[in-house]
């Protein structure tokens, strides 16, 4: 049975799936479907789940998994407000609903934003509590996500004030056509290995955006769906060394990214990805 490819998860300790589960995919499953999606996870054997309180029921779907299986995952969550007491309430509803008394990972949700930033890691700002609760033992390690073109920069800029242990950005195929996105890239992958800091990656399976604002129930973009087309983009991903490819939200698509990465064939041609990018319609998803 082929299984995902472990390495390294950066200082922590622990052996990741260099794919991880993002579980924005099962936010609305029901009971059914989300013990569908265990089985999955354990068929590739798939160690590490990411989630987030802002991704509807995915967090309880999760802390159904955790009585029985909790030892199975490197579990991560994420902290998407400003002040420390924020932060405070955020992560105690977050270890409620998980189920757990503490994660392995709190990141920083979505730190891109400069003048949000100064609030979070200024006096008093949510920083100050993921200190506290690293600590306290409420969590193992605390980190760094972000989306949008600026992600990468900006994590550069954040990572010389504070330590953090991991990092997380978008990368695919399209947005890396972007001289300025590739080098900004590139940059931050050089700085996490030599930090020996994970980069996370997101939206590698992203076609574009949708037409008219129309967003489907699972993603805000439109993933490709064709299994070959998924196979392509992942790989490509994860031809990339040393880094790790979050999940995509959309259950559908779930099964093809996991089934790519479990077969690893290294990275297509840049010849098959103009091509692959111009037969699916493909378009960057941040400019």
């Amino acid at each position: 049975m082929p299984r995902v490819s472990t390495m390294p998860f950066g200082r922590t300790g622990h052996n990741s799936t260099r794919t991880i589960f993002g579980s924005f995919a099962i936010k609305d499953a029901d009971e059914d479907q989300a013990a569908r999606v265990l089985e999955l996870l354990y068929h590739y054997g798939i160690n590490h789940i990411d989630t987030a309180p802002s991704y509807g029921d995915a967090e309880l779907k999760v802390g159904q998994w955790m009585s029985a299986h909790r030892s199975d995952f490197f579990l991560a969550t994420k902290i998407d407000v400003g002040t420390y007491r924020q932060a405070e309430r955020q992560l105690q509803r977050s270890l409620e609903r998980l189920q757990v008394d503490h994660v392995d990972l709190l990141q920083l949700h979505n730190l891109t934003d400069e003048v949000r930033r100064e609030f979070v890691m200024g006096e008093g700002g949510a920083l100050d509590y993921l200190i506290e609760a690293k600590e306290k033992g409420l969590t193992r390690f605390i980190g760094i996500t972000g989306h949008g073109f600026t992600a990468p920069q900006r994590h550069l800029e954040t990572l010389r004030r504070f330590p953090f242990d991991s990092v997380l950005v978008p990368c695919n195929y399209l947005l890396m056509q972007s001289d300025e996105y590739a080098g900004s890239f590139g940059r931050l992958l050089d700085y996490c290995k030599h930090k020996g800091l994970p980069l996370q990656t997101i939206k590698s399976a992203a076609r574009r955006k949708y037409p008219d604002r129309r967003w489907s129930n699972a993603t805000w973009y439109q993933p490709l769906t064709d299994p070959e087309a998924i196979g392509s983009a992942v790989n490509w991903v994860l031809g990339i060394p040393d880094v790790f490819l979050v999940t995509t939200g959309d259950m559908d698509v779930l099964p093809h990214i996991l089934s790519a990465a479990a077969r690893l064939d290294g990275p297509p041609p840049d010849a098959a990805m103009r091509e692959l990018a111009e037969s699916q319609g493909m378009e960057p998803l941040f400019t």
